[in-house]
């Protein structure tokens, strides 16, 4: 088992930043209709501290989720590689069905965390309010986490498992598929090891390529992660949500927040994997009795 993998990918992913407030806010609210318009609205109502709604939970567990994604990859390849033979290269299809394992099995950890930003970050009341104007339901994290638990079951913590893990599986898949068949184009024959232009490169095309796939999941995610919160109950499942946005709101919708997604995903992943490379290849030249 690759135990670096799993070390390697918790050190990569400290670099993560999560999901901005903006694009939560223009997947599940009317009254944002653009990326412009949500920053200047979250400034003007909230300050600053708007845009770090809902990040101390899944901040916290960004090291334990990044691990599960990244060591169940690299050992779902190991697997494959066995299954066809010790020393087999590993076909793009391997690939492919390793990233999607890697990305749902994230789910379990990251869930929670994920249902805590969502509510937090779309609670846009401000805690000074007078008394003539809406209080938070929520406080912090830990008061949002307790009254889903409170009040909707240990369940309530895992709404939008489902879109959650249509999102990854296959947005994980088309991210690790993307990195290795540019490293791969892009590395000269017979050196064993991209180039860390490569390396960043094909890190932050991977990124755009995933949230590409993942963005339209993402906002039904949100949604159902939302529904019943402010109003009635709106959605029966992730189908009816899903008819019911474009009937509504028109296909577009499911793309409204690719361009945040795509600019924030160059940039960080090009660190992710940069920082995954060089801590996998110095764990990597650790004897395993040393890592114990």
């Amino acid at each position: 088992m690759h135990f670096a993998d799993f070390l390697a990918g918790s050190v990569g992913d400290l670099e993560y930043v999560h999901l901005t407030p903006a694009q939560v806010r223009i997947q599940t609210q009317k009254q944002f209709t653009g990326i412009w318009q949500c920053v200047v609205t979250t400034v003007k109502k909230e300050g600053v501290h708007g845009f770090f709604k809902g990040m101390a939970l899944p901040v916290t567990t960004i090291s334990m989720t990044s691990s599960v994604v990244f060591g169940t990859y690299r050992n779902c390849l190991q697997c494959f590689s066995q299954l066809r033979g010790i020393g087999a290269p590993n076909s793009k299809i391997d690939i492919f069905l390793s990233g999607m394992a890697g990305g749902v099995a994230q789910i379990s950890v990251m869930s929670p965390g994920d249902i805590v930003k969502v509510r937090l970050q779309c609670q846009t009341e401000c805690k000074s309010s007078g008394f003539s104007h809406a209080k938070p339901k929520y406080s912090g994290p830990i008061h949002c986490l307790l009254t889903i638990a409170k009040e909707e079951g240990v369940l309530g913590l895992y709404r939008g498992a489902l879109p959650l893990a249509f999102r990854d599986g296959p947005s994980y898949a088309t991210y690790f598929l993307t990195y290795n068949t540019l490293c791969s184009q892009l590395t000269p024959a017979g050196q064993k090891e991209p180039e860390w232009t490569v390396v960043l490169l094909a890190g932050g095309v991977a990124g755009m390529a995933g949230w590409s796939v993942g963005t339209p999941m993402d906002v039904i995610k949100a949604r159902l992660q939302m529904d019943g919160v402010r109003q009635e109950k709106r959605y029966r499942g992730l189908v009816h949500c899903l008819t019911e946005t474009v009937r509504n709101e028109g296909p577009g919708i499911f793309f409204k927040s690719l361009g945040i997604n795509c600019l924030r995903a160059f940039p960080v992943n090009m660190v992710v994997f940069a920082v995954y490379e060089v801590s996998v290849r110095v764990l990597r030249s650790v004897p395993l009795d040393q890592l114990s």
